[in-house]
């Protein structure tokens, strides 16, 4: 499906947003650094956000391109936001070229990056992940995906033009974002072990999971949380569900750090 992204390093960007009070520039940093850590060779590393206030100095800042949510202004959130990373702003405003990386600021970097930029594809996501009694749909995650930045501007002109209907079709952003995708021909997926869930793949079994800690899944390069806790909860033992016990996750403060 296309092409690979071409392998230039210095047109590589790992690109991630921040708004609202919900993460601190801790998050930025320690994601900066796991990125350092874990990608060969020149790369930007971008953070879209309304407040610039404690992020390191490697990180290039720019606004968050606008949305049009004026008109819709009781429509949820949702992460709707992230659509801005399709805007024509950041090509011509913001002066960026090549393929951008997007990251979510809750997960955690455990392995190589570097071929999250050589699989083939004009897109790539994480297949949303499979409930065992449920058919699996094509939702991607949208914790971390690839594009080439300015080509799928349509993503975002159409939702502009159709917000209220998008909306009402559509939970969230990464469903809208996959079905607009996957109509194009153009939705691909990361391959399964990549990117984990914390959730989902990463805490030991009842009972175990009284005794043994949450691991690292094989074969993880990036392990996401979403839903129930984030990595400071993890790492500390803490569940936001009752009756779901989890020891404290030792690995996450090994890997989630300047």
């Amino acid at each position: 499906m296309g092409q690979s992204p071409a392998v230039n390093t210095h047109n590589r960007h790992v690109l991630c947003m921040k708004w609202g009070s919900k993460y601190g520039p801790e998050y930025v940093n320690r994601l900066y650094a796991m990125a350092r850590r874990h990608l060969n060779g020149d790369f930007r590393f971008i953070c879209l956000t309304d407040n610039t206030d404690g992020i390191r100095s490697e990180v290039e800042c720019f606004p968050i391109p606008e949305l049009d949510w004026q008109r819709y202004p009781n429509q949820p959130d949702r992460a709707w936001k992230k659509l801005a990373t399709f805007s024509q702003d950041l090509k011509d405003k913001y002066q960026l070229e090549g393929t951008a990386l997007f990251l979510d600021l809750d997960v955690v970097v455990v392995g190589s990056l570097d071929d999250f930029f050589t699989q083939s594809g004009s897109f790539r996501i994480i297949h949303d992940y499979a409930r065992p009694w449920k058919k699996r749909r094509i939702t991607g995650n949208s914790s971390v995906y690839r594009f080439e930045i300015g080509a799928h501007t349509d993503v975002l002109e159409y939702f502009q033009q159709h917000v209220a209907q998008v909306q009402q079709a559509f939970r969230n952003e990464q469903a809208y974002l996959s079905d607009f995708l996957f109509k194009q021909g153009q939705l691909a997926y990361w391959p399964e072990q990549w990117c984990p869930s914390f959730k989902y793949h990463g805490i030991p079994l009842w009972p175990t999971n009284y005794w043994r800690e949450p691991f690292i899944p094989d074969g993880a390069r990036i392990v996401i949380f979403h839903g129930e806790c984030n990595p400071p909860d993890a790492a500390a033992g803490r569940r936001n569900r009752r009756w779901r016990f989890i020891r404290p996750a030792s690995w996450i403060t090994q890997h989630w750090h300047e």
